[in-house]
């Protein structure tokens, strides 16, 4: 039986403890929202509808996630997860499977999730759950004398014989929506929290005969949820470091893999060395051979073979060509294009701009909205006035020119290919091509010239 799959993911939670404005399942793990890690585990597995219930936060969730292709339900007031689940009912395909998933547990393999897929298309209910050495505040998975699951008895409920059970319900299961709607139609709130359960549900189906098989997933991390700033950080740590054992098994160094963050996709070659304190956003990739230097962040960027980024550096919307140096504490803006073998230096600020083959621009100057030739040297302190107040101008740097140190180009401007500017001139018409421009004040001395005294209080 291929029965179509539905995902219901509940994300109605108020999330108190997080002590926030923001929604829970909106609170950021590896630089996306705890609700966007748990679609994208709902995507892996193709389902013909996604169904998000939300509640505390309002229209904040739909828009913060931005996706068309969800259907959105609101619960209004929060009565429990069954009456969350009864919310979505409507919009349930009935010869479907139903995955129920939760907004504040992301880090579920889609591996794991497959499998109860599978169990639930052959007729039967697909139910995660963990054994925990300290089980508190979970719902107890009670059997029978045969080892089947008979029931689930949250927390509050328990008898102190259920307390001592250490297998607990992760909330997560899987079983056909046909049923489901029948069993939800029958739930009752007579328990400690006055809330309709959707646990409930494993009791009905267990009387009824059904068949009722628990899946466990392949590590605890799995099925970890969030509902404190405390256990949000535990969770990161955890992404973090699955993210960096993969790494090391693909043969990247990583000097310290305790302290790396991947808040995106790090796509890495041959032999690349990460030192500590990286930080990585969006989509990054690393060429063959490739150093990144200490607490350097790097977002939305390509870096081709044998480039060295020294320490601290902020490189963003930037590709980065073969056997380039840039650093220490560079910082390349979105839209730089540097080729082979450039060189950035210290204290240099790039911003939508390209620099050619073997160019050079090593200390302390700020490149904008510019052309950068082949093996141009800029010298330190210059700076393209690409900015009138209004509007940005371009400015074009030909092959070979030399530009020295304390320049300012104010654009729209062209320095011909060859040119030298000398040291400390400002630019506002074209240097010609192989020619020496400079704009200097005549240097001179005033003989007998005194040097103005602080005038003492009181006196004069």
């Amino acid at each position: 039986m291929n029965a179509p799959l539905n995902v219901v993911v509940l994300a109605a939670g108020k999330g108190t403890r997080m002590k926030s404005a923001l929604p829970k399942v909106l609170h950021p793990l590896a630089g996306r929202p705890l609700l966007a890690h748990v679609l994208a585990a709902a995507d892996s597995l193709r389902p013909e509808r996604i169904c998000v219930v939300y509640g505390h936060g309002g229209e904040a969730l739909p828009t913060a996630i931005g996706r068309a292709d969800i259907l959105w339900v609101r619960q209004e007031p929060q009565l429990g997860t069954g009456h969350a689940v009864q919310q979505a009912a409507p919009h349930l395909d009935p010869a479907a499977v139903v995955l129920i998933l939760y907004g504040d547990v992301p880090l579920t393999r889609p591996e794991t999730l497959q499998e109860m897929v599978l169990i639930a298309r052959e007729g039967a209910i697909a139910l995660l759950t963990v054994r925990l050495a300290d089980p508190s505040g979970y719902g107890r998975i009670v059997r029978n004398a045969r080892g089947q699951v008979e029931r689930i008895v949250e927390h509050k409920d328990a008898s102190p014989e259920e307390l001592a059970i250490n297998e607990v319900n992760t909330g997560i299961l899987c079983l056909p929506a046909g049923k489901l709607m029948g069993w939800l139609t029958r739930l009752t709130n007579g328990n400690a929290q006055s809330e309709y359960y959707l646990t409930d549900v494993i009791g009905m189906a267990a009387a009824e005969g059904e068949r009722i098989l628990p899946c466990h997933p392949a590590a605890e991390w799995e099925v970890l949820g969030v509902n404190s700033r405390q256990q949000l950080a535990e969770l990161e740590r955890v992404y973090q470091r699955n993210i960096a054992e993969s790494l090391l098994a693909q043969g990247v160094t990583l000097l310290d893999p305790a302290r790396l963050d991947v808040r995106g996709t790090l796509e890495c070659g041959r032999d690349v060395v990460i030192d500590v304190g990286c930080i990585f956003e969006g989509r990054v990739k690393l060429g063959d051979g490739a150093k990144v230097g200490a607490y350097s962040m790097l977002k939305d960027v390509e870096v081709a073979e044998g480039v060295e980024i020294l320490p601290f550096c902020h490189i963003e919307g930037t590709r980065i060509g073969r056997a380039a140096r840039i650093g220490p504490y560079a910082r390349l803006r979105p839209g730089t294009d540097l080729d082979a073998e450039t060189h950035i230096g210290n204290f240099v600020e790039i911003k939508n701009s390209q620099v050619g083959f073997n160019s050079k621009i090593n200390h302390l100057s700020y490149v904008g909205d510019a052309y950068v030739g082949r093996k141009v040297n800029i010298g330190a302190g210059t700076i393209t006035c690409n900015y009138d107040g209004a509007n940005k101008h371009r400015t074009v740097i030909e092959d070979e020119a030399f530009i020295g140190s304390d320049s300012q180009l104010v654009a729209p401007v062209t320095v011909g290919r060859g040119a030298t500017l000398g040291a400390g001139t400002t630019l506002t018409r074209d240097a010609p091509p192989g020619e020496l421009t400079l704009s200097r004040v005549r240097q001179f001395t005033i003989p007998g010239w005194q040097r103005p005294k602080k005038t003492v209080k009181g006196e004069g």
